[in-house]
């Protein structure tokens, strides 16, 4: 799609990966996780470097990170590395802040380095539609399950309506110019950014969801490796 000036906005990509997974309990980052051969944030990059198009991937990590350099990805032509601050946000914006040959319209896609099992048709419906829309697009799941609000003492106090309750899932897909506006907006105001939508929500934003798979998992504890291990198996013999 050709922009205003005769330019074919580029596509660049944002992996933030500072975070030490306390919940998960482990002694590495749950990122370093071994899976299918590979570690988490090896199958969550490869996914994204399955699309032709993606001129580059930025991954934020922590300042003590020694793992990542290890690893065969982080010398792939397209792979760069920066630190990352001490929030998600503050590591997506430092990201984005390194990208210097990005111009304000080019896309930039935020993808979590514990979701390994992104789908290649996913990526691409979340490119056709979320370019589209005037603001950009997620990735994101309908809640099926019966969802409960609990008291402080984790005694269930009504059940709500989960009709239009979606979960929100990466990629994420924003201009790079209106991310970075939305990210400094929250951070001079102390806003909460639980994810880039919500940055873009703050601005007034409406994001357009992108109905993607479930199988596109969170690695948040140590039983999900299981199941992302049968959803990459089932995806290799496809």
């Amino acid at each position: 799609m050709v922009d205003d000036k005769g330019r074919i906005p580029r596509l660049w990509a944002v992996v933030p990966a500072a975070g030490q997974g306390s919940r998960f309990g482990a002694e590495l980052p749950k990122q370093y996780s071994p899976l299918a051969g590979k570690t988490v944030i090896e199958h969550s990059l490869d996914a994204l470097l399955r699309c032709p198009e993606l001129a580059g991937i930025v991954v934020a990590l922590h300042a003590d990170d020694k793992d990542f350099a290890q690893l065969s990805c982080a010398k792939h032509p397209k792979v760069t590395q920066v630190a990352g601050g001490r929030e998600r946000a503050d590591s997506v914006a430092l990201a984005l802040a390194s990208l210097t040959d990005a111009e304000a319209r080019d896309w930039v896609l935020v993808h979590d380095a514990a979701r390994p099992c992104l789908s290649e048709q996913d990526l691409q419906t979340l490119l056709f539609k979320g370019r589209s829309h005037p603001v950009g697009a997620i990735l994101a799941a309908r809640v099926v399950d019966t969802v409960k609000r609990a008291s402080d003492e984790q005694e269930a106090v009504t059940t709500v309506d989960r009709n239009n309750l979606w979960r929100a899932l990466t990629p994420q897909l924003f201009r790079y110019g209106a991310l970075r506006e939305a990210l400094e907006y929250c951070r001079e105001r102390a806003l909460p950014v639980t994810d880039e939508a919500s940055a873009m929500e703050h601005l007034g934003g409406q994001v357009l969801l992108v109905e993607g798979s479930h199988r596109n998992i969170k690695i948040t504890y140590p039983d999900d490796l299981t199941i992302a291990e049968v959803f990459l198996a089932g995806a290799l013999n496809a």
